[in-house]
């Protein structure tokens, strides 16, 4: 039996030697593999010694966390990493959601250590001064994983209750509207000249810092390395600094080493007419500070309580009279909200048919509505996107009219020719079969597979990741195409004349051996090139050197 390994979860802080952990360094000399982010990976290689470092695109966290697991139950130590804090918008929760999705527990699991780090609202308020002394609370602006209409209630109940406030993810170079609508709804409760700080790259070499405020800082760069701080109605620029007062100058004489009241003193109302009573549970409304002052001042008249009402007298009466026994029913305030995610996916009318009926172009309107998105895409399908607390209710309607349903991401597709009615008749049963069997897996990065129906190969088969073509009532096939660049290439033929009955299980065990060996964002052709071999084929390099010729002088 293998012997399970363990993950770690590390956090390293803003990305300076001097502001990680000694565990966190810990954690990673004791790795036998290192998983991450391509940008945090180069941030910490210096301080790994790993057989073997895998980094991945920006929207990989998927893929990262699905690896780290496969790679501990196989019994290495790994380490994924994140910057900042791991458990802060970071890797954590989502490597326990995937071990969780395979009946992970703690008592007979791989081991998992989250190692925490300084998060970004830390490192960034160290930079600008003292501004989350008081309440604080952190947003991400990104909507990717969280409806709009969901952190605009965030963003506007923060600003309501007066929180510092640190926006994470506030703009990219496609997402530019939502710190602009931030922006908006802050303002309504905040002063235009409320201080904001803006902190790019903390502690790298890039580092930026701004000092602004709510009404102009959409003047200044920002961008997704960028965190967006800003302050609380009590917030104050100093010297450069963005300062929070914690307070103390309601309890405390700043200017005398001795303080007038003792520790027992300051707790009496008299002196803390700002803090609830501890009998009561109440606060008083009717204390008032003098802003050129550093104390409260204690001559405030106590205003009469007001008279009861007649009602209110019949009323108490009323519950005297039923006695102790009635149950005064409370009813709870509480913010109990299905939990609203997006819901991606793609639909098209079939694997090779290119006609929407009006019924599947009325179904989609309905399900996607004003709040969702529909793109459409050259493999004739069109891609969904919608906010919802139930996508079973979606898939339902959508299946009902005839659509083809597949998920968005590193997953098997397939895209048949359409083009013509001439041969393809039998060989499109071959490729439902393959979209049956194979369609929607999930795999190390999305793989294509190309299917000409005939030997005219209209649709670019041998362009596509697998490349599969009907002709004289057999298929050739491609494997390792490389579509785009300047070292762009078909794939290399590795069958011709592949009987039809063996051609489900060949493109099986091809996807299969892909699966379980390639690295998280490997493309096939990059898979290919590294291995030397897929199956029993060897590799070939399929790729042209184009020679330029020098552009002429113009004389």
């Amino acid at each position: 039996m293998t012997q399970k390994g363990k993950i770690f979860v590390v956090g390293f802080g803003p990305g300076d030697f001097k502001h990680i952990t000694t565990r966190a360094v810990e954690a990673l000399q004791q790795s036998d593999m290192i998983i991450g982010y391509k940008t945090y990976v180069e941030l910490i290689q210096d301080l790994v010694n790993a057989k073997s470092i895998v980094s991945t695109g920006m929207t990989e966290e998927v893929s990262r966390a699905q690896e780290a697991v496969r790679q501990a139950e196989a019994g290495s130590i790994v380490s994924v990493i994140s910057s900042g804090d791991a458990g802060v918008y970071g890797m954590a929760g989502l490597v326990y959601e995937v071990l969780i999705e395979q009946g992970w527990t703690e008592a007979t699991g791989v081991a998992v250590e989250v190692v925490p780090g300084i998060s970004a609202i830390n490192s960034c308020a160290s930079l600008l001064g003292a501004p989350i002394m008081h309440d604080a609370c952190t947003i991400s602006l990104s909507d990717h994983l969280t409806p709009w209409n969901l952190i605009a209630k965030r963003v506007e109940a923060a600003a309501m209750a007066d929180f510092v406030i640190a926006l994470y993810n506030p703009k990219s170079g496609r997402r530019t509207r939502q710190i602009v609508e931030a922006q908006r709804i802050l303002l309504e409760y905040r002063s235009p000249d409320t201080p904001v700080g803006l902190v790019k790259s903390a502690y790298r070499e890039r580092q930026e810092i701004t000092m602004t405020t709510l009404a102009e800082m959409l003047e200044h760069d920002i961008g997704m390395l960028t965190t967006v701080v800003i302050g609380n109605s009590s917030t104050f620029f100093y010297d450069n600094k963005m300062i929070t007062p914690r307070g103390y100058q309601r309890k405390y004489t700043l200017g005398e080493e001795k303080q007038p009241l003792r520790p027992h003193q300051r707790l009496r109302e008299e002196n803390e007419p700002w803090a609830l009573n501890q009998q009561t549970g109440q606060a008083r409304d009717d204390f008032a500070t003098d802003p050129n002052a550093n104390r409260i001042q204690s001559t405030v008249a106590i205003k009469p309580k007001p008279k009861k009402t007649a009602l209110e007298m019949a009323t108490a009466a009323l519950t005297m009279i039923k006695g102790a026994t009635t149950e005064v029913k409370v009813t709870p305030k509480l913010v109990q909200q299905k939990i609203e995610s997006i819901f991606e996916l793609a639909v098209s009318p079939g694997v090779a048919n290119k006609f929407f009926t009006p019924q599947q172009m009325m179904t989609l309107a309905e399900v996607v509505g004003e709040a969702g998105t529909m793109e459409y895409t050259p493999e004739h399908q069109i891609h969904l996107k919608i906010p919802t607390t139930e996508p079973e209710v979606i898939t339902e309607k959508l299946r009902a009219v005839g659509f083809l349903l597949a998920p968005i991401g590193d997953v098997l597709n397939l895209k048949a020719c359409d083009f013509c009615y001439g041969e393809k008749a039998d060989s499109i049963p071959y490729a439902e079969e393959i979209q049956a069997k194979l369609g929607g897996l999930a795999l190390p990065k999305t793989l294509n597979i190309g299917f000409n129906g005939c030997g005219m190969a209209c649709y670019r088969a041998v362009f596509d990741d697998i490349g599969i073509v009907y002709r004289k009532q057999k298929f050739d096939v491609f494997i390792g195409a490389k579509p785009v660049g300047r070292t762009a290439h078909a794939g290399q033929p590795v069958v011709e004349g592949l009987e039809p009955e063996q051609l489900i299980s060949f493109i099986t065990n091809i996807v299969e051996e892909y699966k379980a060996n390639a690295h998280p964002n490997e493309r096939l052709f990059k898979y290919f090139k590294r291995v030397k071999k897929i199956l029993h084929f060897t590799y070939q390099d399929m790729s042209s050197k184009i020679e330029i010729e020098p552009a002429p002088c113009g004389d």
